[in-house]
């Protein structure tokens, strides 16, 4: 099945997280939305995604293995709608810069939405 995702990711307390290339990034206690596709296999790439253990070979893997609980929400789609779905969330909320769209021109795929307490 091809489609778009969204994780939603929970860190308890505030982490500085190695992301690969990135660097070092200060990550705030709450709530996070990373915003990926699996056109191939949607439901393969999630399922990698709760994996604890695992080649840290995108930016999200980093962060994934660090979170306190992890949900997400598949979109089954043939259409490429990641990118407008980043658009929508960057509108709103805080962009982690450069996060997760080394292959676009999106600002981030990975947004801070706060503690949603």
């Amino acid at each position: 099945m091809k489609g778009c995702y969204i994780l939603l990711i929970k860190l308890n307390e505030s982490k500085t997280i190695e992301v690969g290339r990135l660097g070092k990034i200060e990550f705030k206690e709450g709530f996070y939305a990373y915003i990926g596709s699996g056109m191939n296999n949607v439901l393969r790439r999630v399922e990698r995604h709760f994996k604890k253990d695992k080649k840290l070979r995108w930016h999200i893997d980093h962060l994934t293995v660090q979170a306190d609980e992890l949900y997400a929400l598949i979109i089954p789609t043939d259409a490429k709608i990641e990118c407008e779905l980043a658009k929508v969330f960057s509108v709103n909320f805080e962009a982690v810069e450069g996060f997760g769209c080394s292959d676009c021109r999106c600002k981030s795929h990975l947004f801070y939405l706060g503690n949603l307490r």
